[in-house]
């Protein structure tokens, strides 16, 4: 693969989550539900910002069904929905345009230029697409910016079946769910910790054999060593 240095493993595509790999966002996308939820009470608040956490990945409209179906016992129409989601949106976007940028990004782009980059993201697309464009990291991801509401596990179908996305294939991601999706669609995958708001990973990634490291500014030198065999899933 042109552009890639000697002894790099070459992958046609690499796969991004958005929140705790691409920019530091967890903790903004955390305080998110705990705030619109708030005004159906501070139980609901923290049920919903717990589930959040022990569900990261998964789309926002998601939750907010979760919220009013399972822990509010309120109809989860489409409308009431997209409500809950509209006011969350608002509430993190502008955090989102200010918080932390992974380091090593050009750095690792520059070692894989080869490669075709794309974001699989749970945050909504049209916020994603906007935001990453705000902060200047678009152009990198020359095969796509998708999120929710389609799902992680439906993007990934989808972009395979239209030849977008092609194996072999990593997934850098940060979330139980993100290597689930990683896993379901044939592609390797390494857990970036620095952010996670997953505490059980180490045991997780302990019990899969599966790589794990600091944060992308790793990635390029994890790729090179000639000591590291392929990822296992």
């Amino acid at each position: 693969m042109m552009g890639q240095p000697a002894g790099i493993v070459r992958y046609t595509t690499f796969v991004f989550d958005c929140d705790g790999v691409l920019l530091d966002s967890n903790r903004i996308k955390t305080e998110g539900f705990r705030a619109v939820a708030g005004r159906f009470g501070a139980e609901a608040a923290e049920a919903l910002v717990q589930y959040h956490v022990q569900h990261g990945g998964i789309s926002r409209y998601r939750k907010f069904e979760h919220l009013l179906a399972n822990i509010l016992h309120l109809p989860a129409g489409a409308e009431e929905v997209q409500a809950l989601a509209d006011a969350y949106g608002e509430y993190v976007e502008e955090n989102l345009l200010t918080c932390a940028v992974a380091p090593g990004l050009p750095e690792l782009r520059k070692a894989t230029a080869g490669s075709r980059w794309m974001v699989v993201s749970g945050g909504d697309q049209a916020q994603l697409r906007r935001v990453l464009t705000n902060r200047g990291l678009a152009e990198l991801f020359d095969a796509g910016i998708y999120g929710s509401p389609t799902t992680k596990d439906d993007i990934l179908q989808r972009e395979l079946d239209a030849g977008n996305l092609e194996r072999p294939a990593l997934f850098l991601g940060d979330s139980r769910y993100d290597h689930q999706a990683a896993h379901g669609a044939g592609l390797d995958f390494v857990f970036l910790h620095q952010w996670t708001e997953f505490a059980d990973w180490t045991s997780y990634c302990s019990h899969r054999g599966l790589p794990h490291l600091t944060c992308i500014a790793a990635v390029a030198d994890w790729l090179s060593a000639a000591a590291v065999p392929g990822p296992q899933m």
